[in-house]
């Protein structure tokens, strides 16, 4: 039996299809307006939202170490690595604000309110 992603409770129910949820919280959730009807469309434009994150990140980890291998060249021009840098740091905190969004629907089933669902 799994554990209920909100409460722990032991439980046979599975919201969406892949979250486990006791009756208790299922039905706190729906008094309170949240809606398990569609979550598949949420789940996967969260899980690609992150996707994409991640592969911006990949490519500023990239364009990092293409920089920091160069460096002795580089050195004449600390403009190059502050740029890189500065990149990979938003790419990184996107890349977390992905994740968590995706993890607190996951877990909690919480719909961030610009979901993208097109």
């Amino acid at each position: 039996m799994a554990q209920c992603a909100l409460c722990k409770d032991e439980t046979e129910i599975y919201a969406g299809g892949d979250v486990p949820i006791c009756v208790e919280c299922s039905d706190a959730r729906k008094s309170q307006g949240i809606q398990s009807v569609g979550e598949q469309p949420i789940r996967a434009a969260l899980l690609q939202d992150f996707r994409d994150a991640a592969a911006r990140n990949d490519e500023a980890s990239r364009e990092f170490q293409a920089v920091m291998g160069r460096l002795p060249s580089v050195l004449r021009h600390p403009q190059r690595i502050n740029n890189a840098s500065c990149n990979l740091t938003i790419a990184r905190k996107r890349m977390m604000t992905a994740h968590r969004r995706l993890n607190d629907y996951l877990v909690r089933g919480a719909v961030p309110a610009d979901c993208n669902l097109t």
